[in-house]
């Protein structure tokens, strides 16, 4: 190497201006050297820590490919192959670990160290000693001026022996502070370079050691290991590029064949309804109720699982319970100017819940869905085959016409031309001697070539509005906004009974017989089934009003009376046996199909839960109609008698007259015999007009009584 240069030690107490210059040109080196140091010491300590961060990574690394077995992924499932290669590059990488640990130690003692004590040690060692070389300096300098301003006339002993003492401590002080000093400085131009050298040197053992244990544990059998993994990762590749290639082609033959869906409510003709499903998933609108009048709509996804319908909103893992839907009903509703809305009621009426479908086709198959589930097909081995059989009997065993002109074709006479109607019977069953016995119920029950009534049309309205045209009182205008007159008078106004239920119209029908509650039963199931099958939801909601007269049908919105039934006509009313929401009552009326004999309709509906309440209701109105009417009877027969009595009371005191009447005609007449005698022959007695009508009366009075 070549010469290093020195600060003279031996000028120092001569402390002349070359050698400060001097000492200033060695102080910015000194500086130089702390900044330059400073930076190498940053980027080899980024280097530790960077070995330390990759010795830590790889460790974390091999430990996490140990547990990959003990991982439970959704989607990987047990994959033998891929958990032992992954153990063997576990093994491989734990190696290189630790040997990424060793590099860490060797670089701390073999370049961190040098590098830290040089920075630490030497150079703050040169910071304090120019820090107190520049005091001592400071001081000498200051003892200097204190001696030369010594006075030379007035000398003083102990003052100048007191400055002398200074200027030599100073002095001394001085002397010895920036020999060290310049010792210091010119070691540290040695230092300079063991510290640049040496943690270099350290730096490069230490790799040159890693890279040896690396290559040692990079043997012959881990380059075939990585061979083959190589090959295993090319083969995965090539099998991921030819399955995106087929996705995508999927993707391009979907989006032609899906077209059409994207419209939200597709063409039925293209897209038909299948009315035979049990299972069905899909979004619905379902209606939330925030107040008395204010509700919002949250789309949800919905799905059936067996006899549960089931939401589940987006984002959620599973699926919880809305509503259990065996034995429910479900019908289409007009629900705040939406389209395509149904509710589900279910089984013991407590829960209801109105749902909105996206298109028509969606409505329709919801609600058939719902439907078969509620009579539980989904248990059988095969649903939907099961499903179309019990449809297509439905379908045969009941030919439903909900319009008003096959209606009134239906209560034609005999003689005028009607339409055919064919019926088949069947119950649902499947065996021959069921369908025969249900066959033979049926015709004992309905009667044949019966239509179903769906919308609210009576024969007894016709009839009371024909009897009301022929007694010429049907000139009488009705209020279309249920007002009535302030003169007229309600005719249940006295009604001691009066109780209000909400129902919905289901249908009607004639039927033969009417004091078999199997009637009512039989009835029941016809309609559900025509409803079913035909796809008839729309329900009409009325208040059936209950009195001591009559059952009336009021509009609920405009308080008009729809129907009247009156209480006598109404033989017989049950509930379901099973569902209690359905309840039904034969009227028995005069014409239908025949004139000359009474025929009995049928009247089903659908109310919240309160069929038994109703049946109740009107059992305790036709009590009550039944007690007014013995009292009634009882009245007119106290009436009649007191009428006989008050006739006899008449007749009595009216013969008392009579008699009173002749007694007194015959004392007059024996007065007068008398006064006769007494008087002369040709005297007359003269009597008066009273006397003459009381007469008369005395011989009438004997008239009737000789003919009494």
């Amino acid at each position: 190497m070549p010469g290093i240069d020195k600060l003279p030690i031996e000028e120092t107490l001569e402390d002349s201006p070359q050698t400060r210059s001097l000492l200033g040109v060695f102080e910015e080196d000194a500086i130089a050297i702390s900044s330059y140091m400073n930076q190498l010491y940053q980027a080899m300590h980024r280097i530790y820590d960077a070995q330390n961060e990759l010795s830590a990574a790889t460790h974390l690394t091999s430990k996490l490919l140990k547990e990959y077995e003990k991982q439970r992924f959704p989607l990987g499932g047990d994959d033998e192959v891929m958990s032992s290669t992954l153990q063997q590059f576990s093994k491989v990488i734990d190696e290189l670990s630790s040997c990424h640990a060793v590099l860490s130690t060797q670089l701390a003692d073999a370049m961190m160290f040098p590098i830290t004590q040089f920075k630490e040690r030497d150079l703050k060692e040169i910071l304090t000693l120019k820090e107190v070389f520049q005091i001592a300096s400071n001081d000498h300098d200051a003892a200097i001026n204190r001696y030369s301003r010594l006075s030379k006339k007035r000398e003083n002993d102990k003052v100048k022996y007191e400055v002398t003492e200074d200027v030599y401590t100073s002095r001394k002080k001085q002397h010895q502070t920036m020999m060290h000093y310049f010792c210091a400085l010119n070691t540290l131009q040695y230092k300079k370079k063991i510290a640049l050298l040496e943690p270099l040197l350290g730096y490069m053992q230490a790799q040159i050691s890693f890279f040896k244990m690396g290559s040692e544990n990079l043997n012959d059998q881990l380059e075939e290991f990585l061979t083959n993994i190589g090959t295993s990762v090319q083969n995965v590749r090539r099998e991921m590029d030819s399955d995106v290639e087929t996705m995508q082609q999927t993707i391009e033959d979907l989006e032609v064949a899906s077209d059409p869906l994207y419209v939200p409510d597709p063409d039925p003709t293209k897209f038909p309804v299948n009315r035979n499903l049990t299972r069905k998933a899909g979004y619905l609108n379902a209606r939330n109720k925030t107040g008395l009048v204010s509700s919002t709509w949250d789309r949800q996804f919905y799905f059936t699982q067996g006899g549960n319908l089931m939401s589940q909103a987006r984002g959620d893992v599973a699926g919880g319970l809305a509503m259990d839907i065996d034995n429910c009903s479900v019908m289409a509703v007009d629900c705040e100017d939406r389209r395509y809305c149904f509710q589900i009621t279910s089984f013991d009426g407590k829960k209801s819940s109105i749902l909105q479908a996206e298109s028509k086709k969606d409505h329709e198959e919801w609600i058939c869905t719902i439907n078969n589930i509620s009579k539980q097909i989904y248990l059988s081995e095969n649903p939907e085959e099961t499903a179309a059989r019990v449809n297509q009997s439905a379908l045969e065993a009941v030919t439903p016409s909900p319009s008003f002109q096959q209606r009134h074709e239906s209560l034609r006479p005999a003689g005028q031309s009607r339409p055919p109607t064919a019926r088949t019977s069947s119950s649902g069953s499947l065996g021959s001697e069921s369908s025969n016995l249900a066959a033979l119920s049926l015709d004992s029950l309905v009667a044949p070539d019966t239509p179903i009534q769906f919308d609210i049309i009576s024969p007894v309205c016709e009839d009371q509005s024909g009897q009301a045209k022929a007694s010429g009182q049907g000139g009488r205008r009705t209020n279309p906004f249920g007002e009535s007159g302030g003169g007229i008078k309600s005719e249940t106004e006295d009604s001691i009974l009066h109780q209000l239920f909400i129902v919905r119209f289901l249908g009607s029908m004639e039927v033969k017989s009417d004091d078999n509650p199997d009637v009512v039963y039989e009835t029941m199931r016809q309609i559900l089934a025509a409803r079913a099958i035909h796809n008839i939801f729309r329900m009409t909601e009325s208040h059936l009003l209950v009195t001591c007269d009559c059952l009336k049908l009021i509009d609920p919105q405009t308080q008009v009376t729809r129907l009247t039934f009156p209480l006598p006509s109404v033989v017989l009313y049950a509930t379901h046996q099973e569902n209690k929401r359905l309840f039904g009552f034969v009227l028995r009326t005069s014409g239908g199909r025949s004139e000359s004999h009474l025929s009995s309709v049928c009247y089903i509906f659908e109310s919240n839960n309160e069929g038994e309440k109703i049946c109740d209701s009107v059992g305790l109105a036709k009590q009550i109609a039944l007690h007014a009417e013995l009292d009634r009877r009882a009245s007119e027969k106290q009436k009649e008698m007191e009428r006989v009595k008050e006739k006899q009371q008449k007749e009595l005191s009216k013969q008392k007259q009579i008699e009173k009447d002749l007694e007194e005609q015959s004392r007059l007449i024996t007065a007068s015999s008398r006064s006769n005698q007494a008087s002369c022959e040709g005297q007359f007695v003269v009597l008066s007009s009273s006397q003459s009508e009381e007469s008369d009366l005395g011989e009438e009075g004997k008239k009737r009584e000789s003919e009494a």
